[in-house]
C-alpha cells in the first residue's frame, strides 16, 4: 500500500484558468442582477465573495454575516476583514433571537438537528434579502461537501448558483491563494459554526486531503481497491467514503418526482 509521504496521484489538481472561468460563469449567470452571499468568515464563502466581487463589481455584491452565540469571534473578524478588503456591501445579523424563538416552540436536544435549523434560518434570511434586492443567492458549498452530503438540505445547500460546487476543498484552498485571500483564513480549521468546538474534519472523521483524493478516485470510476492503493489508506476508509456518497444522494436532488409523462422535471426535462 502506498505511503502518505509519497506523491498522491489522485490528489485533485486545480485546472489552469479556473479563476477566469468561474468569473465568466458568474458574469453570464447573474447578468445585471445583484448577488447575495452568506459570509461566514470561512474559506469557501470568502472565495465566493472574491469571485463575485471581481465578476460583478463590489457594489453588486451583498454579504451577510449571520452569527449566533456559538460563532467564534475570529469568524466575525474575518468576515469583516474580507468585506472591507473587497469593498462589498456588508451587514451582520445576529440570528440568536430567531433560534431562541424557534426552539421555544419546538425544543430540540440533538445538536445536529439544531444545527440544521440554524442553517435553514440563515438561508431564509439570505433569500429574503435577495427578494428585496431583486437578486440571486450565491451558494458557497464545495464539491467535497456536496458529494458527502456535508451540508443542510434547504439550508446552506440551497442557492441559485454554486460557483465552487465543482471544486474539491483542497482545490478551493489553492484557488484562494491565487485570488489573494488572507493567509489566516486559508489556514484555519474549516468549520460550519453550528455548535461550539465543531470542525468539518472532526465531523467527517477524515482529513480533506485524503477525502478529496478518495472522492476524485470515485469520480474517475476507479475500483475501490485501486483507490485505496493509490491514496495509501485502508479499504475500510474508501468504503466509508463511498457509503457517505451513496447515503447522501437524496440531498443532491431537489426532489424526487414519480415519472408519468414523456419528459419529467428532474429526470429527462432539460432546461438548457
Amino acid at each position: 500500500m502506498a505511503s502518505h509521504n509519497k506523491e498522491n496521484p489522485l490528489r485533485p489538481r486545480l485546472p489552469e484558468h479556473t479563476a477566469e472561468a468561474l468569473i465568466s460563469f458568474i458574469e453570464d449567470y447573474a447578468g445585471n442582477m445583484p448577488v447575495v452571499i452568506g459570509l461566514s468568515g470561512g474559506l469557501d464563502s470568502t472565495v465566493v465573495a472574491y469571485l463575485c466581487a471581481r465578476a460583478l463589481g463590489p457594489e453588486r455584491v451583498y454579504a451577510y454575516h449571520m452569527p449566533d452565540d456559538s460563532t467564534p469571534e475570529e469568524d466575525t473578524r474575518h468576515a469583516e476583514t474580507v468585506a472591507e478588503k473587497l469593498g462589498i456591501n456588508y451587514s451582520s445579523v445576529d440570528i440568536t433571537p430567531v433560534e431562541e424563538a424557534f426552539f421555544s416552540i419546538h425544543p430540540m436536544e440533538d445538536r445536529v438537528a439544531r444545527g440544521n435549523v440554524k442553517a435553514r434560518i440563515r438561508m431564509v434570511l439570505l433569500y429574503s434579502h435577495a427578494n428585496l434586492l431583486g437578486g440571486l443567492v450565491a451558494g458557497t458549498s464545495n464539491k467535497s461537501e456536496i458529494l458527502t452530503g456535508y451540508f443542510t438540505k434547504y439550508g446552506d445547500g440551497a442557492s441559485d448558483f454554486a460557483p465552487i460546487g465543482d471544486l474539491y476543498k483542497t482545490q478551493v484552498r489553492e484557488l484562494a491563494r491565487i485570488l489573494g485571500v488572507p493567509r489566516e483564513i486559508i489556514e484555519k480549521a474549516p468549520r460550519a459554526g453550528l455548535w461550539a468546538g465543531q470542525t468539518d474534519e472532526g465531523e467527517l472523521g477524515i482529513e480533506y486531503d485524503l477525502l478529496d483524493s478518495i472522492l476524485h478516485g470515485i469520480e474517475l470510476l476507479y475500483p475501490s481497491e485501486k483507490i485505496a492503493e493509490l491514496v495509501g489508506v485502508p479499504m475500510e476508509t474508501v468504503m466509508r467514503v463511498e457509503e457517505m456518497v451513496r447515503r447522501s444522494m437524496h440531498k443532491r436532488t431537489l426532489t424526487y418526482i414519480a415519472k408519468i409523462g414523456v419528459r419529467t422535471p428532474g429526470w429527462d426535462w432539460r432546461e438548457r
